[in-house]
């Protein structure tokens, strides 16, 4: 499968910084033994025009996206209506999501908690393990919770359930240290290795410390094989060099 998977986090409480967003921690917990990887990420806030026309967008890609808050029943939870207005399909009471509701909650799913089984048409439910209130899926869009300790095993099911096949070899990254130095000096020798390594990301992290020490952490990120090849070869360039470095375990 050559999809690639993007992450819709949606809430004015990420925005404004009242919250700290983990899901994309979480997501690539999630993703990365299974070899798969994020290819974007969008925060966005509650407003619905700008959410209808992200999701109409989001929808039009193709790609696997996992969409993460605004599905509750107060005013400020759009996601859903918002969906579906960018499907150009109509809300409908899921019976499934029904059921579950109803049964966590009895009499009090009326008459505002039930609004939270209304989705776009044809969607199908995502089972919700901490209270029963399930997320929905439709055209490869997985809409969960914003609270993390339920949105990450309703991904994981998401996971199991429809991609259980969608698996790579696990990539790794492994990198040194350069002491002191400037990217500027390393810039043809990156060059001529992502011609010579097309199959791994190498990546450069130059860092200032408070007292005006600067390093470079320099690493490959890949499958195994190549990523320790790639490591060496970095190390021995470092030696050539004779430029001062460790390698980070």
């Amino acid at each position: 499968m050559s999809k690639k998977i993007g992450l819709i986090i949606i809430g004015d409480e990420i925005l404004s910084g009242k919250r700290q967003d983990k899901h994309l921690k979480q997501a690539n917990e999630l993703l990365k033994p299974r070899g798969l990887s994020i290819s974007w990420v969008k925060i966005v806030g509650d407003h619905a025009d700008f959410l209808v026309q992200t999701l109409r967008d989001s929808f039009a890609t193709g790609d696997v996206v996992f969409c993460f808050g605004g599905i509750g029943a107060t005013p400020d939870d759009r996601t859903r209506q918002s969906a579906a207005a960018a499907l150009g399909l109509p809300l409908e009471r899921h019976p499934e999501a029904v059921a579950e509701i109803e049964a966590q909650f009895g009499a009090d799913a009326y008459p505002q908690r039930i609004h939270m089984g209304e989705y776009p048409k044809g969607s199908a439910i995502i089972p919700n393990f901490f209270n029963r209130v399930p997320g929905f899926s439709i055209n490869e869009h997985y809409f969960m919770p914003g609270f993390p300790m339920m949105a990450q095993p309703m991904m994981s099911w998401v996971l199991n359930a429809y991609y259980a096949d969608w698996q790579h070899e696990p990539r790794i990254e492994l990198s040194i240290r350069l002491i002191d130095g400037q990217e500027s000096e390393w810039v043809e020798f990156m060059e001529s290795f992502e011609a010579r390594f097309p199959d791994l990301r190498l990546f450069s992290l130059p860092t200032i410390s408070e007292n005006g020490n600067r390093s470079i952490e320099m690493g490959v990120e890949g499958v195994k094989a190549f990523a320790v090849e790639g490591l060496e070869v970095l190390k021995k360039e470092a030696e050539l060099r004779k430029h001062p470095f460790e390698v980070i375990v």
